[in-house]
């Protein structure tokens, strides 16, 4: 699905939001009605700001350290295989507040041997609102996880770094070209041929911590 121009979401902070709507809230311009009117004018279209952004968990295993290390010095020891998966997760937390996961994993070999085992579960919390219904899942499957991707993209690379390995650079994800290729599948009801990156796993009921 191509987003167009036209439904692009505006992208501010929290500081941002709150400020304009401060500002909307004190327009005097023609009064009281022009304050009113520009207020809806601000908040009529849809708008997202980023609340915050956490690591919810970091894991890495380093679990035969000195044999590697020994096999990476020899230059006729076999390079080291690489395995990456990115899963994107969303859920709402709220009327206009939403958490989207990224969990990242990767494993490196050196022969048999797992040379390190890094897993990151990065996470964002959004504030979306006036979002249409058929804006929502491109939201958080394609906008939101590209905002975090570079953030959880640099922590992966520091944690390899520190665990003694050269830093594991992980390559630039089209969030949007993914979810076109998921939809068009999930529109011929063929079953989503198996990759290195997942997305769909969005929670949209009732938010979490109500009863």
């Amino acid at each position: 699905m191509t987003v167009a121009q036209s439904d692009r979401i505006y992208f501010e902070n929290a500081d941002q939001l709150k400020e304009r709507q401060i500002m909307a809230e004190n327009e005097t311009n023609g009064g009281a009605q022009g304050a009113a009117q520009n207020q809806q004018t601000a908040q009529a279209g849809p708008a997202a700001a980023v609340l915050a952004q956490y690591v919810k968990d970091l894991s890495f295993e380093n679990p035969n350290a000195a044999k590697v290390f020994q096999a990476l010095s020899n230059p006729e020891s076999p390079k080291p295989a690489i395995e990456v998966n990115v899963n994107v997760g969303a859920r709402r937390m709220g009327d206009e507040a939403y958490e989207v996961d990224l969990k990242v994993t990767a494993t490196s070999k050196v022969g048999e041997d797992t040379a390190f085992a890094v897993e990151l579960l990065y996470a964002g919390l959004f504030g979306a609102r006036n979002l249409p219904e058929n804006m929502i899942e491109p939201f958080l499957l394609v906008q939101a996880p590209h905002i975090l991707f570079p953030f959880a993209r640099r922590i992966v690379a520091d944690t390899v770094r520190d665990g003694g390995f050269s830093p594991l650079m992980l390559d630039p994800i089209d969030f949007a070209a993914l979810y076109q290729q998921q939809r068009a599948a999930a529109a011929q009801q063929q079953p989503q041929q198996s990759g290195a990156t997942s997305l769909g796993e969005i929670d949209l009921g009732e938010p979490q911590g109500n009863a």
